[in-house]
This record gives C-alpha cells, structure tokens and sequence, in this order.
C-alpha cells in the first residue's frame, strides 16, 4: 500500500494502529452519509426517510469464533448486516454469527442512527417480519415494512365478531380470523411503553430484548402482551400489502437497493482474495466499517459527477426529467479500477481540475439520456 500510495510505511502504521478503530470509522461514516444527503442528486434518489437491511456472507480463513461452516457457502464464513437508506447510502453495519436469525438485529443500527438520514420507515426480507419486531418497532415510533411471503398462512385480527366483520368486510372478513385481545394490551400497556422508551433512550439493546421476548414462554404474559401488539401491527400491514401494489413496489424496490450494493461490497472486498482473515470480532467489526466506509465514498463520487453531468446537459438544452432520476444507480463499479498499479502524477492531475472537479467526458452524438461517462 505504501509503494501504491505514495505514503511513507511507518505513517500508515502509526494511522492504522491510533485512528482505524470502530468509533473513528462510524463518525468517518456519519460525516460521509451527512454529505451524500446535502447533495441535490441524493434527494431524487429518495427522501431519507425508508431504508433497508439484508445480511451479507463473506469467506473466512483461519480459526474464529464468530465464523460457523456453512455447506450451502462452501466453508466458513460471516455475515455481514447491513442498514441501506432510500439514497444508497449505508449508514450501519454489524458483524453476526451467521447462523443466528438477523432479524434480532434489525432495530438495533436504527437506533443507533447518528446521520441526519430521517429514518422512519424500514423493510427486510421475510426474515425480519417477527412478531416482536413488529410490535417494538412501533413502540419506538418506527414503521417495520417487510416483503413478506405466505400471506395466506399468517393469522390476521378483527375486532368485532366474525358475522359483523364479514358484513362490513364482505372480501376481507374471511382473512381476519382471530380476535385481538384488547384486555391483555391495556393490562401490560404501561409496561409495554417502559420497554419502548428504555430501548429509544439507550438503556438495552434491541438484539437482545428482540431475543429475549422471542424465546420467551406463553406463560409470560408481558411477551404475549408485545406480540399481540404484533400481531395487530403485522395486520395492518398485511392489509396494506394486499391491497395496495404501489405499496409493495416501493418496498421491493428499496430491498433491490440495498441487495445491488452486495456485488459492489464484493468486489471492493478484494484484499485477501476476498476473504476475512482476522480472527477476533473486534478486528473483523472494523475491516467491515472500512468496507463501509470505501462503499458510501464510491457511492458519493459517483452521486456527485452524476448531478454535475446532469447540470451540463440542462445547460446544453438537453431534457432530463426529474422523475426519471430516481432511477439512477449510483452503486455501479464498471468505472471501478480495482487491481492493478496505478501511477498518478498529481501535480498534473491538479492542473487538469476545474474548480475542485474533474472535467467530463463530452457526449457522443447518438447518446440519449445521462451520457456523460465518469472518468475511471
């Protein structure tokens, strides 16, 4: 790295062992996605407001404790849980086990949230769509929106009696098979709404409330208590899933976004064949933050000589929809050069620059669309 950068051995050294560790690297990041959401192009993108979290699995060589072998993957490996916002950028990542259920995590970044990403709104897979997700997602004032699969197994609620539910919902009533219990919900109401507030205020992690109430018994009536309110939740979500297709595509459409960025992350991963070599859980949290880190510098290069590209075609007369922005992806990497030696003269790589940006490549006469190509 030294003889590729240009930048003496002992300071990289010195930098790695004092400033490369999780808290450096998450404020790093913060500032990151802080700016990626200032630019203009970012807003097309998506307000900020939804995001997405779906679990990557990498190789791992050597012995470590966080690592399990998996036939399906080929060996050991760990995985990788990533929280993707609407503009492509991510704002969380977590090393787990790879054979522990990551819906238990799928609060937990978006508590931790330190961006200025307004995050409300959250899908998963069908992995994530657990009763005790649903209920303590709304208790903190967050909104769970899984994709989810076999709609026609869950059990949905009504409030009323099955004949007064089948004539006010003469399609929907046969679906809304089981009665909500009010009486347990306002019994363990105000306990209910203490666990929200300890998890919104930092007091215990998500993860582990989510653990501890799924395997909790149906004796306990606090856990039957959350997962009512689940169920409740889980309902008017269904509901809505069902009925409304504009609904369920903007969730698919946000889980795409945040699976697209796998291949990116692979093929930045590149360091090692691709694998995880350091064994302890500290050092693999923080080679998965600067995986991180590099990903949202891609994505914000690339967000920012699109807006510039876009800015020129307007002035040349060109006519660039609005709408159709938000169909850019900023996760490509074909302008990538990932291996290799590259031999930079900075002195006249600066003089090239206008204003602080490179120039951009002019377009070519049968091009339509965005057709200014980003310099590699």
């Amino acid at each position: 790295m030294s003889e590729a950068c240009g930048v003496s051995y002992d300071t990289l050294a010195w930098t790695q062992e004092w400033y490369v560790r999780e808290e450096t690297l998450r404020e790093a990041n913060t500032i990151l996605v802080n700016h990626h959401y200032s630019l203009e192009l970012a807003k097309k993108f998506g307000g900020g407001t939804m995001s997405s979290s779906d679990r990557q699995r990498f190789p791992v060589r050597g012995k470590s404790l966080t690592a399990r072998d998996m036939t399906v993957h080929g060996g050991r490996v760990l995985s990788t849980y990533t929280h993707v916002s609407d503009q492509w950028s991510t704002y969380g990542t977590k090393q787990i086990v790879p054979t522990t259920r990551e819906g238990h995590y799928t609060l937990d970044e978006l508590l931790g949230n330190a961006t200025d990403l307004p995050i409300h709104e959250h899908a998963t897979d069908t992995h994530g769509a657990t009763l005790v997700n649903f209920g303590l997602f709304d208790l903190v004032g967050k909104v769970l929106t899984p994709r989810m699969r076999d709609l026609g197994r869950i059990t949905m609620l009504r409030v009323d009696t099955p004949a007064a539910t089948n004539a006010l919902y003469p399609h929907a009533g046969p679906l809304l098979a089981d009665r909500w219990n009010e009486d347990l919900i306002c019994e363990c109401y105000p306990d209910l709404l203490r666990m929200g507030g300890s998890l919104k205020f930092g007091e215990a992690t998500a993860s582990l409330i989510v653990g501890k109430w799924s395997a909790a018994s149906r004796q306990n009536t606090l856990a039957a208590a959350l997962k009512e309110w689940g169920r409740m939740r889980r309902t008017i979500h269904a509901a809505r899933y069902l009925s409304d297709s504009v609904y369920r595509r903007k969730i698919s459409r946000q889980l795409n976004k945040g699976e697209s960025l796998h291949a990116l992350r692979r093929d930045l991963h590149y360091a090692q064949q691709g694998t995880i070599v350091r064994p302890h859980f500290r050092d693999q949290t923080e080679q998965a933050w600067c995986l991180t880190l590099l990903t949202n510098a891609v994505i914000t290069w690339t967000t920012e000589y699109y807006g510039k590209a876009i800015g020129e075609l307007r002035g040349q007369g060109r006519e660039v929809p609005d709408e159709l922005l938000s169909f850019i992806a900023p996760g490509q990497r074909e302008n990538i050069n990932f291996f290799g030696f590259i031999t930079v003269d900075i002195e006249a790589e600066l003089a090239k620059l206008v204003e602080g940006w490179r120039v951009l490549r002019p377009t070519r006469v049968h091009d339509t669309g965005l057709s200014f190509l980003l310099n590699p």
